[in-house]
């Protein structure tokens, strides 16, 4: 099931996320999706997915690029990039339209050929230091 469950993960990233393909969240997602980011709280299921990505996607302008995928078991992890351009308010910090680009690595538990849990970290500092919202170490 490795690469099956690699291509619904690659979908969600490649055709939801960069493609703008919403619409494509419950195919992808659980009904009972959870999202476990401290950075960024998102509802359960589909629903929450979409209302965490379109965020990124209308204020940085947000791409998703996939450095390296690989799975065992359940469990398909991703390192990407998030890159962009700061274009709307996000999290209280108005348009800056500083371009952006932050590390992350997800790690996607997956049942029924569809993403059911994911955990997620990612380089918040860093991000915010790119804004201009918090002094650069």
């Amino acid at each position: 099931m490795s690469a099956a469950d690699e291509a619904v993960v690659r979908r969600f990233y490649e055709e939801m996320n960069n493609g703008r393909k919403l619409e494509l969240a419950p195919e992808l997602f659980a009904a009972d999706h959870k999202m476990h980011d401290p950075q960024v709280p998102g509802g359960e299921g589909p629903d929450g997915m979409v209302a965490v990505v379109k965020t990124y996607q209308d204020a940085v302008e947000g791409h998703w690029g996939i450095e390296e995928v690989f799975s065992t078991g359940d469990r398909v992890v991703v390192r990407w990039t998030g890159s962009g351009t700061h274009v709307a308010e996000i999290n209280g910090i108005p348009a800056t339209n500083k371009k952006i680009s932050v590390d992350a690595i997800s790690i996607h538990r997956m049942a029924g050929g569809k993403i059911a849990e994911t955990w997620e970290v990612w380089d918040t500092l860093g991000f915010l230091q790119q804004l201009g919202a918090v002094p650069a170490g």
